[in-house]
């Protein structure tokens, strides 16, 4: 298979860009993108065993690739839940998938979002990563809207190699990434 272009551009421009910014002395220290995962939580599978079926046809048609499901850990009376029972699906993407699927997140479904502003800048878990909820599936072009059920929302991590958030913040930014500016930056 062929090298995506953003994974290209990652090596020829994204990498010397961090090690100057960051003072690496070591193209290994350069934070990189190590995988994406794709999470969908269905909680009304409960009662209705084709929302879950549903759900992980789109994840496959958004992905490229079939969705786990995911089981529930403990029972939970008041959500009348129940251990081991099937409650979502996700995804993780790595290689050439992750690189076109975060193409498609950057570059086709984010602008086609409501209202799109960016995203905040505040969404890094401390250590690199990033997390973004996506509230319909429809911004994927794959999706068509007569074949869907209901729309339901999913959420996106971007696991990176940095140790930080700024060292993640600007990685992602410079492949792309819609950030807002932060108030903190401002």
């Amino acid at each position: 298979m062929a090298d995506h272009y953003l994974k290209k551009r990652y090596f020829e421009e994204v990498v010397p860009t961090l090690m100057r910014d960051f003072n690496f002395a070591n193209r290994m220290q350069v934070p990189k993108i190590q995988k994406v995962v794709v999470n969908v939580g269905v909680g009304e599978a409960l009662e209705n065993a084709k929302a879950l079926d549903a759900s992980i046809d789109d994840m496959s048609i958004i992905t490229g690739q079939r969705p786990v499901i995911t089981r529930a850990k403990k029972s939970i009376a008041n959500f009348k839940l129940r251990e081991g029972r099937s409650i979502g699906a996700k995804v993780t993407l790595r290689g050439l998938r992750m690189w076109s699927f975060f193409d498609r997140l950057v570059n086709v479904a984010l602008p086609r979002t409501r209202d799109f502003r960016g995203l905040s800048p505040d969404s890094f878990d401390g250590r690199g990563s990033y997390t973004l909820g996506i509230r319909e599936q429809l911004v994927f072009p794959e999706i068509d809207f007569d074949k869907i059920d209901k729309i339901r929302g999913f959420e996106v991590t971007i696991v990176t190699s940095a140790p930080n958030d700024e060292q993640g913040r600007r990685l992602l930014a410079l492949l792309g990434m819609p950030l807002r500016k932060s108030k903190a930056y401002v």
